[in-house]
């Protein structure tokens, strides 16, 4: 067995880097979509084309990664990804239409696919369980970080210098990337000589891009039922087929064996599902705030502020609490106080204290944080050094499913508790945001179950010094 590697601290913040560097591109103009369709002569809705491309490329490139990585090497894939990320940002600040910005935004998809997972890989590969908890702390708060900060982030460049700044501010730190990843990440053995799983990649690219774009339909203000179920059906159908076909293939894209292994299979499905609703959260606020209590956009992004505020505070504390207590009692502890943090936050109205709503956000953000953590680093606690790639790979993919998803269901959870409120109570405009947070709550109640059903011990020996 080859011997386990001490964890490279340059090579997880680098990695870290990339990774916040994708996550914020996948949402940042969202605030900035206004000013881009005044540019470009058309309706600010028209820019969701440019958002979904992003998430769609992304979605569907993230399977092969793991066969690049091991068939041209970490270094070679994630300095070139860091490139093309570059260069992309760089088209997609001067693009002058939105046809332009839609295929730059393709082009940097595929570098954030590649970039993320691979990355990651490479500060994974023969690391010694002792040091998976500090490596996971340095990949996982990006995640935590860039949704949040994101929407204001796009708002204040816009506001300020220009909506081209929102891809420019990637360009001095894709520049110090790629040199510093030329110097930091390890040569890793081109041992993948075998030929691309090119069934098993265009069933799953199927799948994910039917997926995406049927949840997008699904989560738009004006939903095409009929496309939007068209698409799922595709997904749905694609998906067994690749699921089917990847099983028996000899070199498959995705090999499912890591799902054997019961914390990967928590870390990814109950995990699947933590992340899902942690991605929804912080919209679900922003819409309460703004359209159900009337607030500022201003207003309401301080108030979320408070979100990322928990996140930061307690993240120096996440390793010591999973050592101390251990994956299960952590995991099952942010679901369960997640849970009852959000059932609170479904009785506060606009007359509820201001400081009562922060704490009650820096709350939710503290055990996102907790759970974020717990999740991230038991996935890859009992994963065999010679399984990692595979598993890695198939990791991105399941958590690129569940982020690219958690804004689409949170959109059609809103329109349903909306409109339940609105035959119950109209003039409580309010009312069926609070309820939707009632059924965020009620979702923690699968991966907490999941979870709860996990040996004492489980991932026990990553937890030790």
């Amino acid at each position: 067995m080859p011997r386990s590697a001490t964890l490279n601290r340059p090579l997880a913040l680098l990695a870290a880097v990339g990774l916040s560097m994708e996550n914020l591109d996948g949402t940042i103009i969202q605030t900035a979509a206004p000013a881009m369709a005044h540019d470009f002569g058309v309706r600010a809705v028209d820019l969701n084309i440019a958002m979904t491309a992003y998430l769609l490329t992304v979605a569907v490139c993230v399977p092969v990664s793991g066969w690049l990585a091991n068939r041209f090497g970490d270094r070679r894939v994630f300095a070139t990804a860091i490139a093309v990320f570059t260069l992309a940002s760089v088209l997609c600040a001067v693009s002058g239409t939105l046809p332009e910005l839609t295929a730059a935004r393709v082009l940097q998809g595929i570098g954030g696919a590649m970039m993320v997972p691979v990355g990651r890989l490479a500060v994974l590969r023969g690391l010694d369980r002792r040091d998976l908890l500090d490596a996971m702390a340095y990949l996982t708060w990006p995640g935590l970080v860039a949704p949040v900060v994101a929407p204001a982030l796009g708002g204040v460049l816009t506001d300020t210098v220009g909506w081209p700044w929102i891809f420019l501010i990637n360009i001095p730190f894709g520049i110090a990337a790629f040199i510093a990843a030329l110097k930091i990440v390890p040569r890793s053995p081109m041992t993948d000589a075998r030929r691309l799983d090119w069934t098993g990649f265009g069933l799953t690219g199927v799948a994910l891009a039917a997926l995406v774009l049927g949840m997008e339909e699904v989560g738009s203000a004006s939903t095409n039922w009929a496309w939007a179920v068209g698409y799922l059906v595709v997904a749905a159908v694609a998906g067994v087929g690749g699921v089917a076909w990847m099983r028996r293939a000899r070199h498959p894209l995705l090999d499912f064996s890591a799902l054997r292994i019961d914390t990967f299979r928590v870390g990814n499905v109950g995990g699947g599902v933590y992340r899902l609703i942690i991605s929804a959260a912080p919209f679900l606020f922003t819409l309460l705030f703004q359209v159900g209590f009337g607030w500022s956009a201003a207003q309401a992004g301080l108030l979320i502020g408070a979100v990322f505020v928990g996140n930061i505070a307690i993240k120096p504390a996440t390793t010591p609490l999973i050592r101390r207590f251990g994956f299960k009692n952590v995991i099952v502890g942010s679901n369960l106080i997640g849970a009852i943090v959000y059932v609170g936050c479904v009785f506060i109205d606009p007359a509820t204290p201001i400081w009562l709503i922060a704490v009650l956000l820096f709350l939710s953000g503290v055990f996102r944080s907790i759970g974020f953590s717990g999740y991230n680093s038991l996935q890859f606690a009992d994963v065999p050094t010679e399984q990692m790639a595979p598993a890695n790979t198939l990791a991105s993919t399941m958590q690129q499913v569940a982020v690219g998803v958690g804004i689409a269901v949170a959109a059609l959870i809103v329109r349903l508790t909306t409109a339940a409120a609105g035959m119950i109570a109209p003039t409580d405009v309010w009312l069926g945001y609070r309820w939707a947070l009632a059924v965020v709550a009620l979702l923690l109640v699968f991966p907490l179950i999941e979870a709860a059903l996990l040996p004492r011990h489980a991932g026990e020996h990553a937890t030790k010094r």
